[in-house]
């Protein structure tokens, strides 16, 4: 059994949540590694304010997490928090979905399988097979999955999410429209990365169309899945300074690392339980 957890929470604000969150661990056993949080002062009234947590808790001995979340779950109902509680160690199962272009899930087969990556990934799902043999090369197991059939696609997805035990589905440049109902059953464990910081320059040749505005910075936005096409809440971003000497395809090249390293950030941010949803925005713990 494991001993080191983390624990995220949010609520709305009133005194005495820290206290009694840590008042809960030392009773329990534990020893605060690390703890972070934040209150949205923004928001008025100020008694409608919410409150968000992150702890990193070892215990001297291991502990079950079923256990754990049965002694917490007195002090989450008596001060309404919506919580989480996770091994900390235990890696991330993560399905990549793509289509044709390959840097994005190259990036996070290279990093998981260097150990920079706190994740495992069961499957690869593709509407097309230009990366089979990428895949193959890491020994993880392609599903060709065609769209043409798009009802029939989505369900072949869950299916796998279902069967793989699936934590989390990441877009590494899938480029198929989900549906409102697919969108609705990934809520919060679907991640997206989009080719510019959103809204600019949506649909086809993003590049191109930042090319003939003459734009200094490109960039890329990894955020979450959401109905709303490519406005879920925003996790990370990435920019690059570029000038007039920059061709469309310069710019591709460039923006590809950029994408990338973006989406790989925001996976590994989500697989350490450090992304709080908060309404359409997020609070990142970093």
């Amino acid at each position: 059994m494991p001993s080191s957890f983390v624990l995220t929470l949010s609520c709305p604000d009133r005194p005495g949540l820290v206290y009694a969150v840590t008042r809960w661990i030392v009773e329990s056993g534990g020893n605060l590694l690390d703890s972070q949080q934040f209150t949205d002062t923004t928001t008025q009234p100020a008694d409608e304010r919410e409150f968000f947590l992150r702890v990193h808790v070892d215990f001297a001995a291991p502990r079950d997490l079923d256990d754990l979340h049965a002694d917490f779950a007195s002090i989450a109902a008596e001060h309404a928090m919506t919580y989480r509680l996770v091994v900390a160690e235990q890696p991330l199962r993560a399905l990549v979905m793509v289509s044709k272009e390959g840097h994005c899930l190259n990036d996070l087969l290279y990093r998981q399988s260097a150990g920079g990556l706190n994740i495992e990934i069961p499957a690869i799902v593709s509407n097309h097979r230009d990366l089979e043999r990428l895949a193959a090369s890491y020994d993880v197991p392609f599903h060709h999955v065609p769209a043409t059939d798009k009802p029939a696609a989505e369900a072949r997805l869950l299916e796998l999410v279902e069967q793989l035990d699936v934590d989390l589905v990441v877009l590494a440049r899938y480029m198929q429209i989900l549906s409102d109902d697919l969108c609705r059953s990934l809520d919060g464990r679907a991640i997206n990365i989009h080719h510019s910081f959103l809204p600019s320059f949506k649909g086809a040749r993003p590049y191109q169309q930042a090319h003939d505005r003459g734009v200094k910075l490109i960039g890329a936005t990894a955020h979450y899945v959401t109905a709303d096409l490519d406005e879920g809440p925003i996790i990370e971003q990435g920019v690059l300074r570029v000038d007039h000497r920059r061709s469309p395809a310069d710019l591709a090249r460039a923006g590809r690392d950029v994408e990338a390293q973006t989406l790989s950030r925001a996976v590994q941010l989500h697989a350490e339980s450090r992304v709080l949803l908060h309404g359409q925005r997020t609070v990142v713990f970093d």
